[in-house]
């Protein structure tokens, strides 16, 4: 387990800038690293990954000093599992809910006694098994991993107050495009009851001394970073789109 940028990022003080990646290449995670991106966020959720490519995207990832986080298919504690065993510098967990859904991915990333993540020998993150001790890769990986969850439902809306309860949470990420769903306005997360609960969600975690977390695109950067959000990604088809928008509209087209 490597140090993780974003935390020291956090630690610093200072937002920690990724790219969501969707498609299943280490290069373009390379990509992003030499761009100047302090993490990638490997999308198993919604692209077409797998959990072998995922674990070779985390090795281009640390290969150019970012960290990898991976989002998993499900926010179930194999799925959780299986990412942190390949590398992950941590998840972004979909569909949490309810506290007792966010302890349950705590569970699934951190090792300790009861029904924590399974400890085996020889994994990936623990440089299978030839560097260190394991006790040590222990505490080095609780140290170093991070729980981000995800508030895209209405009831997880109505249930922040137990959701902000929950230790060893790192990130709590509002996505817009699931709660628009959630709320009855699909894709439209500037709808006014929608917009109303993403800025009063965000409000309530900075106010709880929490790290909110949140995608942003070119046009809205300035304003998601005035809300105190600290992890922060933009997609990738967005980048190339403001790319190649520009570059055309220089050619005249």
């Amino acid at each position: 387990m490597r140090r993780n940028a974003i935390k020291a990022k956090f630690a610093a003080g200072e937002p920690a800038f990724g790219c969501s990646i969707m498609i299943p290449s280490p290069q373009i995670v390379e990509m992003a690293g030499h761009a100047g991106f302090d993490w990638v966020l490997i999308d198993m959720e919604h692209g077409t990954i797998t959990l072998e490519t995922a674990e070779l995207m985390i090795m281009a990832a640390e290969a150019v000093g970012i960290t990898p986080i991976v989002r998993p298919p499900s926010n179930s504690s194999a799925d959780i599992t299986a990412a942190m065993d390949r590398g992950a510098g941590g998840v972004q967990v979909p569909h949490v809910n309810t506290a007792e859904d966010a302890r349950r991915a705590v569970a699934a990333v951190k090792f300790g006694p009861g029904d924590q993540r399974g400890l085996a020998s020889g994994t990936r993150p623990d440089r299978y098994g030839l560097a260190e001790a394991m006790p040590d890769f222990v505490e080095r990986s609780n140290v170093e991993s991070l729980v981000c969850i995800q508030l895209e439902h209405g009831s997880a809306i109505d249930n922040l107050d137990g959701l902000l309860g929950v230790d060893e949470v790192d990130v709590f990420f509002v996505g817009p495009s699931d709660l628009s769903q959630s709320m009855g306005h699909p894709g439209d997360p500037k709808a006014e009851p929608v917009k109303q609960a993403i800025e009063q969600t965000l409000a309530k975690i900075v106010a709880a001394g929490r790290t909110p977390g949140m995608p942003a695109a070119t046009n809205n950067i300035g304003d998601v970073l005035d809300r105190g959000v600290r992890y922060i990604y933009t997609h990738l088809p967005k980048l190339l789109k403001t790319g190649s928008t520009e570059f055309l509209r220089a050619a005249g087209r």
